[in-house]
């Protein structure tokens, strides 16, 4: 397995990228709410992206061997949709939770990648409950990398507090490297053993993004050759960054002004320099 090593001058594009890609994200947050399509979000988020940033989607049209061209601009899955689900005419709701996924291209060819979770009105507890704990994962995910560190420190953190809060973990899907492609090296599991995988060194970029179900791990995949849901019909929740390995840690590359704060379990840090970049971001420049 070959993970590239990015160049200066490729991490100033990525964080470029992958903060633009979070500002779709800002952008359409206020209309993330009951009675909106999820076609109406994609072509809102598509009119930003085209229109406003001068990007284009990584996702329209995105078609690896086997799988037919997907047909929008950014997934949205909605409640027991575990990932890449397409946007249609149905109406959000109240209760519902619903992951938007969006990845940008720029114009110089770098590849930026985040979701968010969104909860619609006044869901469940256990629906509040799930989005909380898998945001924590995928912090916690953040919080294990830095030089000398290895994948699965990032996996095995993720999976013991999904575990420990009876929900289970996605095999099928995990993270993966970024940067000129949408999918390099390495894979980014969301489970495994402490020290197991390859070292991280400074320079690698990747995604940390786990799926995290309410009921049972197993997957099952709709006709549409895309939809990814949960075989038990349980609720399914994702939350995604891009990551940069330093020199003495780890930057969250995919931070905008609209992110929440890291979970209060992420102590350190980790969470003031966070907090201190999101205070000090200014809008990503557009070209």
């Amino acid at each position: 397995m070959s993970i590239a090593l990015k160049t200066p001058e490729e991490i100033r594009e990525m964080r470029t990228a992958c903060r633009l890609a979070a500002e779709v994200l800002d952008y359409i947050a206020p209309f993330v709410k009951p009675g909106i399509s999820t076609a109406e979000i994609d072509r809102l988020c598509s009119d930003y992206m085209v229109n406003v940033q001068h990007t284009t989607s990584a996702t329209l049209n995105y078609a690896p061997p086997g799988y037919p061209p997907y047909p929008a601009s950014v997934c949205t899955s909605l409640n027991h949709q575990i990932c890449h689900g397409i946007p249609g005419p149905k109406s959000l709701k109240k209760g519902d939770i619903l992951n938007i996924d969006v990845t940008v291209v720029t114009p110089q060819g770098f590849y930026g990648d985040t979701s968010r979770m969104f909860i619609i009105g006044n869901a469940s507890i256990l629906a509040k409950r799930l989005c909380q704990v898998t945001y924590e994962c995928m912090w916690l995910g953040i919080a294990a990398v830095r030089p000398g560190a290895h994948l699965g420190d990032i996996g095995h953190i993720i999976q013991r507090h999904a575990e420990g809060n009876s929900f289970s973990v996605v095999r099928e899907f995990c993270g993966h490297g970024i940067g000129r492609r949408f999918h390099e090296e390495p894979q980014v599991l969301h489970y495994g053993q402490r020290g197991g995988g390859s070292e991280l060194r400074p320079g690698m970029i990747f995604t940390i993004e786990p799926m995290i179900n309410a009921g049972k791990a197993a997957i099952s995949e709709l006709s549409d050759g895309w939809t990814i849901v949960t075989k038990d019909r349980s609720l399914s929740a994702q939350w995604e960054h891009t990551v940069l390995v330093t020199e003495d840690g780890v930057e969250v590359l995919s931070l905008s002004a609209g992110c929440p704060p890291p979970p209060k379990l992420i102590d350190g840090p980790l969470v003031s320099a966070t907090n201190a970049a999101v205070a000090a971001l200014p809008p990503a420049p557009l070209s």
